[in-house]
């Protein structure tokens, strides 16, 4: 089985720190962090290896100012590429923030700058989004004579509410600071996006595997079946999951009142 230490990264460069953490940078900054088809197959390869290899976390973070400027524009009219290739492409697309959403290791994202287009599908990929004060987020397709191809009909949608989503494709309507984090955009707001990635996954590793597994990857199958359907599968998880060794220590500690309670700071 390959490692992720044997993968031949270009585009992105990976760190893992000894608590688990691994530090995912996109390194194409002089094309503000466009996703070409290279870059893709990159995500597909890297987080498809990622749940086996011992990462409790991951951080997803950009060189340079911006996060994602989408899909890399130049490459596609240089490609000229007809509709059956752009579809293979848009599904290799679907492939990497499948494996990221569904993967079942905790991802927090550190956004800033441009969250643009296919930038915000990968974006919303992940399970935290954590913006600054340079972060905006914007659909830009319509302007281009475009459609979205990776994920944001999906996800997008989903944070957003499929209005706001028509709205920012049709106008090419920006959002940033508050009024992001009121759309549901991103769920923070700070000064430092990679420092409170940082902080938020270190607080996620503490928690047993196979409860961030059942976290990061159950609800987002929860939420594609019926009602009746994810109760049962709901329960199932419980089942599995509520009986793990790893949490008897932790229910140990309740029980004798020497736990942390959980109560606002």
């Amino acid at each position: 089985m390959r490692r992720i230490e044997d993968l031949d990264l270009k585009n992105l460069r990976l760190d893992v720190d000894g608590d688990g953490i691994a530090r995912v940078t996109l390194d194409r900054a002089a094309k503000r962090n466009a996703l070409d088809a290279a870059t893709v197959e990159e995500l597909v390869d890297l987080f498809s290896l990622l749940p086996r290899s011992g990462v409790r976390a991951v951080v997803l973070r950009a060189e340079g100012p911006h996060f994602c400027a989408g899909l890399d524009l130049v490459e596609h009219f240089k490609e000229d590429r007809d509709p059956a290739d752009f579809m293979h492409l848009c599904l290799r697309w679907h492939e990497a923030f499948n494996k990221m959403e569904y993967g079942g290791v905790p991802i927090i994202a550190a956004l800033k700058g441009a969250v643009v287009g296919g930038g915000l599908e990968l974006a919303s990929a992940a399970h935290i989004r954590i913006a600054d004060a340079t972060t905006y987020f914007a659909l830009p397709e319509g302007q281009r004579g475009l459609f979205t191809g990776g994920g944001a009909t999906i996800r997008v949608a989903d944070l957003v509410g499929k209005a706001r989503m028509i709205d920012m494709m049709l106008t090419g309507r920006i959002y940033q600071g508050q009024e992001a984090i009121d759309v549901g955009l991103a769920q923070y707001l700070v000064d430092d996006s990679e420092a409170k990635a940082m902080e938020l996954a270190r607080a996620a590793a503490q928690h047993p595997p196979l409860t961030n597994f059942a976290i990061c990857s159950a609800i987002s199958h929860m939420q594609n079946m019926s009602a009746l359907d994810a109760a049962y599968a709901e329960a199932v998880v419980a089942g599995v999951v509520n009986t793990q060794k790893d949490a008897r220590g932790r229910l140990e500690a309740f029980a004798n009142k020497t736990a942390a309670r959980v109560k606002p700071k």
